[in-house]
């Protein structure tokens, strides 16, 4: 579903925690969503997107998440997906677990935001700054956890008046098939297009004519 097209040299996608603690066997929170990837093709995906994007040359930016020791140690208040990340000290700044994944890291010419720590992206890192700055308007979002940093920061977004499109193939969802259907039924009502991968790549190189 979309309400308008993308206008060319102003499209941009943003990748969440597209990282080795989600993504690669060993991760701490792979085992958790092995099922669902499998189900819905998550990682053969997202790389789709990625290569589809580079193809047509828009801005790819990479979101990761990472705590460090002082995190673990003085949070005051802690939500209970802190509290569940803090227990298993995942995304440890530095460690294995918050590296990219192989397949899923950014190339030279692409931009790294400030590690997030909260759900939302757009809280207390650059991501704000860094869209405006390579001329981005239209944010395409893909990557983990889709019930959350990419719930979340697709809703920021269009708040700041991003025009957001969620991609229901390139996630997946925190609680299996049950919560996945639920935020397939949400996305459309938080953002301006909800597409496949294929879906979208085919509406943005529509747009390039």
């Amino acid at each position: 579903m979309s309400t308008n097209a993308y206008e060319t040299g102003r499209i941009g996608l943003l990748l969440i925690d597209t990282v080795n603690e989600l993504f690669a066997e060993g991760g701490k929170g792979y085992l958790e969503f092995k099922e669902e990837f499998d189900r819905i093709g998550t990682f053969a995906n997202i790389k789709r997107l990625l290569t589809g994007a580079r193809a047509q040359e828009f801005p790819v930016f990479f979101a990761p998440m990472s705590y460090t020791e002082s995190d673990y140690t003085t949070w005051k208040h802690l939500s209970g997906i802190h509290q569940e990340m803090y227990d298993n000290r995942m995304f440890e700044a530095g460690s294995w677990g918050a590296q990219f994944h192989p397949e899923l890291s950014p190339e030279p010419n692409e931009v790294v935001i400030s590690p997030h720590k909260n759900i939302d992206v757009m809280a207390n890192t650059d991501l704000d700054v860094q869209l405006r700055q390579h001329n981005v308007e239209y944010l395409a979002i893909g990557g983990m956890i889709g019930t959350m940093c990419v719930e979340s920061t697709a809703r920021s977004a269009m708040e700041r008046g991003y025009h957001v499109t969620t991609i229901t193939d390139a996630t997946a969802a925190a609680g299996g098939r049950a919560a996945y259907d639920a935020m397939v039924l949400r996305y459309p009502l938080i953002s301006h297009a909800t597409f496949s991968v294929d879906e979208f790549l085919a509406a943005t190189r529509e747009a390039k004519g």
